[in-house]
């Protein structure tokens, strides 16, 4: 009898109906687009699920305090090597704190601290070279500190600082443009990313003004007196006197 193999067939036939839903392509749209629902269950018509929405920050209060994360921050700086060549370094891991007075921002604080020995440009002749007296002197004046006396602020992110630079035993005035992210959650934690700006002449800070330092075929020294500084650092939030919670 045939009856077995028209049973058979019926059965073939039928399977691909009886597939799971998460199986089967979403259904297209009116444009050829595939739908596609968000978490909150909401067409989005993309084909893809939207993301989901950041979570809100708290208002925070008029006067806030915040720490340099040093794990995510550095304090990156280029000078000229025989006046036509960019060597970039970097300090690593910078400490400090920064106090922010949103109704006075000319109360506002920076006081922030570098470990000279922790400079680096990739080539360790040369960062042993930088740590030594010719230049840093890291035995001598370990760390680098800055320290502001004015604050103004020009936009709800930008603001100007000055303040006194101490390195190699020398302390000078120095303008920074700061650029500072809107707060932002992570991970339990309330966050600020910000870029400073400045650039100094480093023989201000008596900084590799040995004798070495003589002409350059080219022109001018083997190494240029003006640095230029880029300061890259993530704020965390700290907690107000008396409250729970570290910000952490």
């Amino acid at each position: 009898m045939k009856l077995p193999y028209v049973i058979i067939a019926a059965v073939l036939a039928a399977s691909p109906a009886c597939k799971k839903q998460e199986d089967r392509p979403p259904p297209r749209d009116s444009r050829g687009s595939y739908d596609s629902k968000d978490s909150t269950g909401s067409a989005s018509g993309r084909g893809m699920p939207t993301r989901l929405d950041k979570p809100s920050v708290p208002a925070l209060p008029q006067i806030t305090k915040w720490e340099l994360d040093p794990e995510n921050s550095s304090v990156n700086f280029v000078c000229k090597h025989a006046m036509h060549t960019n060597v970039r370094g970097m300090f690593q891991r910078p400490s400090g704190t920064v106090v922010l007075d949103e109704a006075t921002p000319t109360n506002s604080k920076i006081n922030a601290t570098i470990d000279v020995t922790t400079v680096t440009t990739g080539v360790d002749e040369r960062d042993t070279h930088l740590k030594g007296p010719d230049f840093f002197d890291a035995t001598k004046y370990p760390v680098i500190t800055f320290v502001s006396t004015g604050f103004t602020k020009l936009s709800d992110t930008s603001y100007s600082v000055t303040g006194n630079l101490t390195m190699h035993g020398a302390t000078k005035p120095v303008t920074l443009a700061v650029t500072a992210s809107p707060p932002f959650q992570h991970y339990g934690t309330i966050r600020r990313g910000i870029e400073a700006t400045t650039s100094v002449n480093r023989t201000d800070f008596g900084v590799g003004v040995a004798a070495w330092n003589i002409p350059a075929e080219s022109g001018g020294l083997l190494v240029g007196d003006n640095v230029a500084i880029t300061i890259d650092a993530e704020l965390v939030l700290q907690a107000e006197p008396g409250k729970g919670g570290s910000g952490h």
